[in-house]
């Protein structure tokens, strides 16, 4: 148990806001402009976005089809991409790494805060995914 709270503290520190296996960064700007930093942060580092998946969109379009009427954010995008260098990296040290590509960050507006954040990953080698995520979504948010 001591183990636990020690590693929780650790993850509370380095993350403004850990929950179930995501960590999320607010930012005091708009959605769309967390969504540019994003992607840029993403080009920045010599990285291309495969795909823009638009959660947010496809979740009010299809709030009705499935009974629902709420209303689950104001807009919320998921950037996909990948990098070679630390793909090759962590499938090397775990060949079922591959689970875990793509890599995505994430842009939400809850209507009273925009996040930006991502999926947490396992210790270990993974970890260098958890760290180049993390760049990605502080530089974002601008931190």
């Amino acid at each position: 148990m001591k183990r636990f709270a020690v590693t929780l503290a650790a993850l509370t520190i380095a993350a403004p806001a850990f929950a179930e296996g995501v960590t999320t960064y607010t930012t005091d700007a708009s959605f769309e402009d967390a969504a540019f930093a994003v992607e840029s942060a993403i080009i920045g580092r010599g990285l291309v976005v495969d795909y823009v998946s638009h959660v947010g969109a496809m979740l009010e379009r299809t709030g009705t089809d499935v009974g629902s009427d709420v209303k689950l954010f104001e807009a919320a995008d998921v950037f996909i991409f990948c990098s070679a260098v630390t793909s090759r990296n962590v499938i090397e040290a775990d060949l079922l790494n591959i689970a875990h590509c793509p890599y995505g960050v994430f842009v939400a507006d809850k209507g009273n805060e925009v996040i930006v954040g991502y999926r947490n990953y396992p210790e270990g080698a993974m970890q260098e995914v958890q760290s180049l995520l993390d760049e990605i979504a502080q530089e974002a948010v601008g931190d």
